[in-house]
């Protein structure tokens, strides 16, 4: 029955793609065909060849023991507390956001030595092979794996003014579904806790999704807007100055990264306020008035104690969970992330998944799982500024086109995830 609901959700998906398409009889069928066996095959190898999940396990361990680098580098910095988390908490600005900034310096070092484009390169031919799509489009959504929604077009620059709009499009639903290197980090650090076998655990999984949305972003992109004009086949990354040597790299990434964790905290700062405050008008005043509070409570065994925003977002989007297999007594918790997410941003949701993981609210492992895949990716409302604005700089010709094409790429990016996690249900 799990099986056959995550197919179903393949289905009620790419029917919800269709029915928002720009340019319904010029979808490429074979294309998405194609694209959805990708990633059929890629999540069944990382998960299920032993190979090759042996590799993605060595490479998660590599993750996992650079954050073990980071908490020192953090204890050096703020002593005890970082080691001291019983006296102090679990204190998230220093406890995860330091990861943010090393793994951003760290990934402008690997860009510095050119480790980072040869990767990109390898599975951008992957992907123009098998998809059949231009150079540019190809080596932005395989940049989206490894670097932010920002970041990532700085590969293809020169490119960015001559795209058609659904290579805009692509660009920009690649940026959506997927997540940076260093915040990837930070999520695995959370997720994880203090254990080494917890944070190999998200490692591989974060990891997964975050590859395996690749292609189901181009998927997306394709159906909601299909190529009909000639295209640049063969494309060159840019080469974008990192840096005039490894330290000045190293220097670069630290202040990116710095940038990013400022902004990062200051997100979580705003939007958990903006909730409490929403809550306060939902639960003091209607639910109270209402009856709604005793309603909700009810319904949910208890689950929820009021008519919050977060009922509200669960009920929504309960359905949503339910046709990509998420077992019924957790249907609402997951709606519940998925509405965080969009609404508010994907780490909020991530912090409110670690805290429904440790007070032991799921009743199945692969609730948590599923929520972890339909995650993993930056579409969420803010994302669709920082795009204008990203994007918008490197190529200020396309502001318009940024701009129409912005509901579309959120959609995009949030569908696109959710491919990852019905792909993947069919395999856990």
């Amino acid at each position: 029955m799990m099986i056959l609901r995550s197919v179903l959700g393949i289905a009620v998906l790419t029917a919800v793609l269709w029915l928002f398409s720009s340019n319904k009889r010029k979808v490429n069928w074979a294309m998405v065909g194609k694209g959805l066996l990708l990633q059929f095959v890629l999540a069944l190898a990382v998960l299920k060849v032993p190979g090759v999940s042996w590799a993605f396990e060595k490479f998660s361990l590599v993750a996992v023991t650079l954050l073990d680098f980071t908490r020192e580098g953090s204890t050096f910095l703020f002593g005890s507390l970082i080691t001291e988390t019983d006296n102090f908490g679990y204190l998230f600005a220093f406890q995860v956001l330091p990861t943010v900034i090393f793994f951003s310096a760290v990934t402008s070092l690997l860009y510095y030595y050119g480790i980072l484009q040869r990767v990109v390169k390898a599975m951008a031919w992957v992907m123009r092979k098998t998809l059949k799509l231009s150079g540019a489009e190809s080596l932005a959504a395989a940049g989206n794996i490894f670097i932010g929604q920002t970041e990532a077009p700085l590969l293809v620059k020169p490119y960015i003014a001559g795209m058609s709009r659904s290579e805009l499009l692509s660009l920009m639903s690649g940026g959506m579904a997927t997540i940076a290197g260093g915040v990837l980090a930070a999520y695995i650090g959370y997720l994880g806790g203090d254990t080494p076998e917890g944070q190999l655990f998200f490692a591989k999984h974060l990891l997964t999704a975050s590859v395996l949305s690749a292609p189901a972003a181009i998927i997306s992109a394709k159906i909601l807007l299909p190529e009909t004009e000639d295209v640049i086949e063969v494309a060159e990354i840019s080469s974008a100055d990192m840096g005039s040597n490894a330290l000045d790299a190293i220097s670069n990434g630290t202040t990116q990264g710095v940038k990013l964790a400022v902004n990062v905290g200051a997100m979580l700062l705003v939007f958990t306020a903006i909730v409490y405050g929403a809550n306060y008008i939902f639960v003091e005043s209607i639910g109270s008035w209402t009856g709604l509070n005793a309603w909700a409570a009810e319904v949910t065994d208890g689950r929820y104690d009021s008519f919050s925003l977060q009922f509200i977002m669960g009920a929504v989007l309960s359905p949503i969970a339910w046709i990509l297999g998420v077992p019924a007594a957790d249907l609402m918790l997951v709606g519940q992330l998925l509405g965080e997410k969009t609404i508010l941003n994907e780490f909020y949701a991530y912090v409110s998944l670690t805290e429904m993981k440790n007070e032991g609210l799921f009743t199945s492992e692969r609730s948590v799982i599923l929520s972890t895949y339909m995650l993993c990716g930056f579409a969420n409302i803010a994302s669709i500024g920082i795009q204008i604005g990203g994007i918008g700089v490197l190529a200020p010709s396309r502001r318009k086109d940024l701009s129409e094409l912005s509901i579309k790429a959120l959609i995009a990016g949030t569908v696109a995830s959710l491919y990852t996690a019905a792909i993947v249900g069919l395999m856990i």
